[in-house]
């Protein structure tokens, strides 16, 4: 169990969820928080991964760093979703091993469970049947992560576990209008929409999809109770376990934003998998549960949104 003054390292503290999981441990009173920007520390050089880790030999590890985008981007760029993402998380987690980290955390997706997985998804559901297509590079990424974690507690008898979490949202989002998540892009569209006077805004889709969130503030919070009280090689999964459809989401953003529109649907693109909702039960087992609700999450976020213009125009 880590104590106040701990050497944790939180990599991609500069993201939606790594700077999420800083904040929850400052608020919780850890003062040894260790982090390097992409500038100062390239994760997918091995050999300055494994000089940082000797230096530094930190005593816990977040893993948050990771190559993330939205259904176009990841279709569009599966070999750099791929090789990114796995070969910065084999750095991290080996020169974590090598050096002797009492603890780390893998952060995965929810996107690692097969595209038809029985709903809502159970850990156990994991390698029992094919991923969807338009993520598999970065879903076949996330599991070697967790896999390697696993296949390391069994062969030499670390503690590293894994969190999974459902779609994230909240402060430090990128809302960039092709390379975001779907909340994020929502709201920086029915935001301009609304500035623009735009009679309609047309999403992708036809709205019938069902998508669970978590604000990303609640999966910090998770994160730390698990590093804290949680043991095990399978992985935890983190959600609200609640859903809605893409056509409620883009309302409930719209109205959070203030945009009077019409909502369109453009039915030639993709819908992505058809269902999404994650079964909680081990978390609320083990004594956690989300607190933010979604209408209250996106508020908080559209703020973010308006106060971080460099965010929003990136």
């Amino acid at each position: 169990m880590m104590d106040k003054n701990s050497k944790i390292y939180v990599a991609g503290h500069r993201g939606m969820v790594g700077s999420a999981i800083v904040r929850e441990l400052e608020r919780q009173g850890y003062t040894n928080i260790i982090t390097r920007t992409h500038a100062e520390l390239d994760l997918c050089r091995q050999a300055d991964v494994e000089a940082f880790f000797a230096e530094e030999k930190p005593e816990y590890v977040f893993l948050a760093a990771a190559k993330v985008g939205g259904i176009e981007a990841n279709a569009n760029a599966l070999a750099d979703f791929m090789y990114h993402n796995m070969t910065l998380e084999m750095n991290v987690i080996h020169a974590a091993w090598e050096n002797g980290c009492k603890k780390l955390e893998f952060l995965g997706s929810s996107c690692i469970y097969p595209r038809m997985a029985p709903q809502p998804m159970p850990e156990s559901c994991l390698l029992t049947s094919e991923l969807e297509k338009t993520n598999e590079a970065y879903a076949l990424a996330k599991i070697s992560g967790l896999k390697y974690c696993e296949f390391l507690n069994r062969q030499y008898g670390t503690d590293y576990i894994s969190v999974m979490p459902t779609n994230l949202y909240g402060p430090n989002d990128n809302y960039h209008p092709t390379h975001s998540h779907v909340l994020p892009a929502l709201i920086r569209r029915f935001h301009e929409a609304k500035e623009s006077g735009a009679e309609s805004v047309t999403c992708w889709g036809d709205g019938s999809p069902l998508r669970e969130f978590l604000f990303v503030d609640d999966l910090a919070n998770l994160c730390v109770f698990l590093m804290n009280n949680y043991s095990g090689n399978e992985t935890v999964n983190a959600g609200s376990g609640k859903e809605l459809t893409i056509k409620e989401l883009t309302e409930l953003v719209a109205d959070v934003v203030g945009y009077k529109g019409k909502i369109e649907w453009d039915t030639s693109k993709p819908n992505g998998t058809p269902r999404k909702l994650l079964d909680v039960s081990k978390a609320e087992k083990l004594g956690w549960t989300y607190k933010t609700e979604l209408k209250d999450g996106i508020k908080i976020s559209y703020e973010d949104f308006l106060n971080n213009p460099m965010r929003a125009e990136r």
